[in-house]
């Protein structure tokens, strides 16, 4: 993700059994904080909130938080 000087971005990545939600937000000079961008993908290698598949469940997170970061 390109990033300019004066941006100020935080992230958030809820990674739950049935998907993997990544979202970006550029906090304001007021406080505020306006989502950028956001992802969602299906979780894959996990059951019942467990790591099962360390592989599967990495590329999940890859896949929304590239999605985030297109959006962004």
């Amino acid at each position: 993700m390109s990033r300019k000087e004066d941006q100020n971005l935080i992230v958030g990545l809820d990674i739950g059994t049935s998907k993997v939600v990544a979202v970006v937000g550029e906090v304001g000079q007021d406080g505020t904080i306006d989502v950028v961008g956001a992802g969602v993908h299906p979780a894959r290698g996990l059951k019942k909130g467990v790591v099962v598949n360390i592989e599967s469940t990495v590329q999940s997170i890859q896949r929304a938080v590239d999605e985030a970061e297109r959006m962004a």
